[in-house]
């Protein structure tokens, strides 16, 4: 049968990286199931267990699984109906002088929970650096724009004015939230370890006779082979399925960040303001060939939503485990793990697609400003004025109806704001005629934001980066297919 006459998901045919998938294939998890199983020979050994040299050095040897030893494993699960069981048999036939020794003192969840920590891991320290990527991105944007003056907006509705560098400085500042919560969740990560079918370390008890200092020492080499500072001190059958739900707290929200980020873009795109990246040889629409739709801030968006809703699984299964252990939680790990981390992938990747090649439009944001700033100058115009001895609230009647004149203008007849002009032929605002368009560079009114973009992307967001500078150095923007 081929590819094309079974379903596949869209993050591995479309949206997420090959290094993602690669963590999260088949043949990664088999593999590293033998990984696993190596180490915990190799450690027992170490601590006296009667394990020859021939057993390690076949299964040092066989770790990566064939496709051959996946049909074996296949046909073995077929007829135990348990995929643990079926890959050790598997991995006897490929190693037989170990075939004894495999998986010696184990349960499932010693491979299984170790595996996915493993992935969880490596996971983590490939999303990082893309969202450190995303930062820098945006970083170089608001330095450039730092001062470029532009309609901030409340309730969507035109406000005092910010800059463009400003307004990139707040998706910075919730991109820099979701990174130091993923570095907190990948520093305190642990290791399941080797605990026995309940925790208890029964068995391994019963393997090193009565010596529980060696069940310390073998787990501590597991650990030091995994690369995991330390096992979590209390495990069940597993480890505990807190540790995936804080995992997903804070990759999650990644996804809410990214379609607030994309929200944005998406609005200035219809005032024409600011663009994402178009291709020359790009097709917006079908239909309407003039279209430049914001199309990869739509598919953020769409990624963001799936994404941002995923911690309501991870809380259900989390609190939905009885006592030890259930396994309720294996059928929606196997979907629910993957797919976090597919999906952080893709929206990152376009993230910085996006924010590497946002086009700005001056002469649009201008014009915008100039429709809005003679009501936003009026306060100046007001003390002004009374500086002149004019009465302040004489002069805020003269400048209400003017307004609302103007605003007439605007609104009922689709012209632009001619406050000004109404201003400077009214006999009343004669003493400040010569001051009236001095008054009105949006420079005088975007207060201190290039001192805050530069004082926040030159310190606090540059030291954050630091850690990721060997990184950021080699990397390239990420290269999307539409």
């Amino acid at each position: 049968m081929s590819s094309y006459d079974k379903y596949q998901t869209p993050l591995a045919t479309r949206y997420a990286s090959q290094e993602m998938m690669s963590i999260f294939s088949a043949r990664t998890r088999a593999s590293t199931w033998r990984q696993l199983w190596v180490w915990l020979a190799e450690a027992e050994k170490e601590l006296g267990l009667n394990i020859p040299d021939e057993a390690i050095q076949q299964m040092r040897e066989h770790v990566t699984v064939s496709d051959k030893a996946f049909d074996v494993a296949r046909e073995y699960e077929n007829k135990f109906r348990h995929d643990v069981m079926a890959h050790v048999h598997a991995y006897g036939e490929d190693a037989p002088a170990a075939a004894g020794h495999i998986h010696l003192g184990a349960t499932s969840c010693y491979v299984t929970d170790n595996a996915d920590l493993i992935f969880i891991q490596k996971a983590l320290d490939l999303i990082l650096p893309k969202l450190a990527k995303v930062i820098q991105n945006l970083k170089e944007f608001a330095l450039k724009y730092k001062d470029t003056p532009t309609l901030g907006f409340t309730h969507y509705q035109p406000a005092q004015l910010i800059t463009i560098g400003k307004r990139a400085c707040q998706w910075i500042q919730e991109l820099v939230m979701d990174l130091e919560d993923i570095e907190t969740v990948r520093e305190r990560l642990q290791f399941r370890g080797a605990q026995g079918t309940t925790g208890s370390q029964a068995t391994f008890l019963e393997l090193f006779e009565g010596n529980a200092d060696k069940i310390v020492e073998l787990n501590k080499i597991l650990c030091k082979k995994a690369g995991f500072p330390s096992t979590y001190p209390i495990s069940t059958q597993t480890y505990t399925r807190k540790v995936d739900l804080r995992v997903a707290n804070a990759v999650c929200a990644i996804g809410a960040t990214a379609e607030r980020i994309a929200s944005d873009i998406r609005h200035l795109a219809n005032l024409k303001e600011m663009e994402e990246p178009f291709e020359k040889s790009q097709i917006g629409s079908s239909a309407m060939a003039y279209k430049r739709n914001p199309m990869r801030s739509e598919r953020i968006a769409a990624l963001s939503r799936k994404l941002a809703n995923l911690p309501v699984n991870f809380s259900n299964t989390f609190k939905a485990q009885w006592f030890e252990r259930t396994l309720d939680d294996s059928a929606i790990r196997r979907m629910d793990i993957p797919e976090m981390f597919l999906l952080a992938d893709s929206i990152l990747l376009a993230l910085d697609n996006v924010t590497n090649g946002l086009v700005v439009y001056p002469s649009v944001v201008r014009a915008h400003i100039d429709q809005e700033l003679p009501f936003m100058a009026t306060e100046s115009i007001l003390m002004k004025l009374a500086q002149h001895g004019v009465s302040r609230q004489d002069a805020h009647e003269e400048i209400r109806v003017l307004s609302h004149q103007a605003s007439a203008v605007v609104k009922q007849e689709g012209g632009k704001n001619d406050l000004l002009e109404r201003i400077k032929k009214s006999e009343f605002f004669k003493p400040v005629w010569g001051e009236i368009d001095g008054l009105v560079d949006p420079a005088l009114f975007i207060g201190n934001c290039p001192r805050i973009v530069e004082d926040y992307c030159n310190g606090q967001v540059a030291e954050k980066l630091s850690r990721y500078q060997e990184t950021l150095s080699k990397a390239e923007t990420a290269q999307l297919s539409i």
